[in-house]
C-alpha cells in the first residue's frame, strides 16, 4: 500500500497542524508531534519535551505560526520514491505497509515537508489565524490545544 490516498480533514486547521510541528521542532528540537487529534473547532498535538515550556516561548510559537501562515507560502504535494522520501522526513510514523513504494509529500514552501495523506489548503493564507488555547504538561508529555 502507498501513501497517496487522501485522509478527510479540515485543511485549513490539518494545514496549521504543520507549520505548528515545524516551529516545535526548530523552537524546541523535539520531534513532531507524537500523537494529534485535528478538528473542525479545535486541535490538538502531543510533544515529548523535558520541561513545560515558559508563557514566551508559546507565545512566540504562536507568533511565528501566524508568521508563517501570512506569507501565504504555496503547499504543495509530491510523490517519491520510499528511498527519497527516507533522506527528506521521518518515516518512522508511517503504518504498515506504507513507504514501500511512493510516499506522498506534502511542503509549505520552505518552511516544512512531511509524509502525509491529508487534505491541506494550497496557500498558507487560506488558514487564518492560529491561535492557541491552552496547554497542559505531565510526565515530559506536552499537549497544545489550538484551533484556527
Amino acid at each position: 500500500m502507498d501513501l497517496v490516498h487522501n485522509k478527510a480533514e479540515y485543511p485549513p486547521m490539518h494545514t496549521a497542524e504543520h507549520i505548528l510541528n515545524a516551529t516545535m521542532v526548530r523552537l524546541f528540537g523535539c520531534h513532531r508531534s507524537h500523537n494529534a487529534h485535528i478538528e473542525r473547532k479545535k486541535s490538538k498535538c502531543d510533544y515529548f519535551l523535558p520541561r513545560e515550556p515558559t508563557v514566551k516561548e508559546l507565545d512566540e510559537v504562536e507568533r511565528i505560526v501566524n508568521e508563517v501562515i501570512a506569507k501565504n507560502l504555496p503547499v504543495t504535494v509530491d510523490f517519491v520514491s520510499a528511498t527519497e522520501a527516507a533522506t527528506l522526513v521521518d518515516l518512522s510514523k508511517l503504518p504498515d505497509g506504507v513507504g514501500q513504494g511512493q510516499v506522498r509529500l506534502v511542503r509549505i514552501g520552505d518552511y516544512d515537508v512531511c509524509a502525509c495523506i491529508g487534505s491541506h489548503v494550497t496557500r498558507t493564507g487560506e488558514i487564518g489565524q492560529f491561535r492557541l488555547l491552552n496547554c497542559d504538561y505531565a510526565e515530559g508529555r506536552f499537549r497544545l490545544r489550538f484551533k484556527v
